[in-house]
């Protein structure tokens, strides 16, 4: 994460105006991506692996950060051969004991189609700066499982969604 002092807090880049909703939008990305993208949407896994919780997000999940969790990440692609955003997702194997153990085997489907799917989960949202941009992390709680949902909008996203206002 970047954390910025009183006196860089002029160097941060500002947000611009055409990725706003995109980080605050509630509901399912893949929707919203697919419909931006005239019904074009595929997930590229990049890899998947446990790892200890992180202190910060054990903490927002109200989990002891000695949990171990399943993590996947992947690109998320739209209409354009580059990605549009680098997804991360963090589940404590709590969650997988249960119902969220779909998740562990899901390929190269969304999280997001099985999420959504017949329910509206409990979110909370924090939108932060990463290294690779504008990152929304949602804290889900479906069905009794907690787990973060993180999303990066990258370059490609950012100067695909200002040239289709222009």
């Amino acid at each position: 994460m970047t954390y910025f002092s009183k006196n860089q807090h002029a160097l941060m880049p500002t947000m611009s105006a055409e990725l706003k909703p995109w980080l605050y939008a509630s509901g399912s990305l893949t929707q919203q991506l697919t419909g931006l993208a005239q019904g074009q949407f595929h997930v590229e896994p990049i890899q998947e692996h446990f790892q200890r919780l992180s202190f910060a997000n054990a903490k927002w999940m109200q989990m002891s950060h000695q949990h171990t969790s399943w993590v996947r990440e992947s690109y998320l692609y739209g209409s354009e051969q580059s990605p549009w955003v680098k997804a991360k997702s963090i589940f404590p194997i709590l969650s997988l004991q249960k119902k969220a153990r779909i998740f562990q085997h899901i390929g190269t489907k969304p999280i997001g189609w099985f999420l959504f799917q017949r329910t509206n989960p409990l979110c909370q949202r924090r939108v932060i700066l990463l290294e690779e941009g504008w990152t929304r992390q949602s804290c889900y709680t479906w069905h009794g499982c907690k787990f973060i949902v993180q999303e990066t909008f990258l370059p490609a996203f950012e100067h695909f969604i200002q040239n289709s206002r222009a």
